[in-house]
């Protein structure tokens, strides 16, 4: 399983990666995507919402489950991965590239400072 060390992880399975322009990109992870298995839709429906720190920002779909999505830091949700709604199961080939789900516009990029590292990450699935 893949762990980027540049990225930041939530216990709810998220990660995040503040971009060079302020925005964000958010995705799940590798093991999430794992755990889920074949991933048939992707559900994101607070486009130009701000949404606060572990709020529900849509769902993702497997063959047998629907899991929420949630927000790992407070923002405004600003767009989803086209690609995605095309093509979900881009998130289980590549979770951290083709497959991410949303940028977003920080409320306050240092919220990451928060969230867990990928070694706390990798501690907490058992990795």
């Amino acid at each position: 399983m893949n762990f980027p060390a540049e990225l930041s992880y939530t216990q709810d399975h998220e990660w995040i990666r503040i971009e060079d322009d302020g925005t964000a990109v958010v995705g799940i992870t590798d093991f999430a995507q794992h755990e889920l298995g074949d991933i048939v839709f992707i559900d994101v429906t607070t486009v130009g919402e701000s949404l606060g720190k572990g709020d529900v920002f849509g769902s993702v779909e497997a063959v047998k489950t629907v899991n929420d999505l949630f927000l790992p830091i407070e923002g405004e949700v600003l767009a989803i991965n086209t690609e995605i709604e095309k093509s979900p199961e881009l998130v289980n080939s590549d979770p951290y590239g083709r497959g991410w789900l949303i940028r977003m516009k920080p409320a306050d990029a240092s919220q990451v400072d928060g969230l867990l590292t990928a070694e706390a990450y990798k501690e907490l699935v058992g990795a």
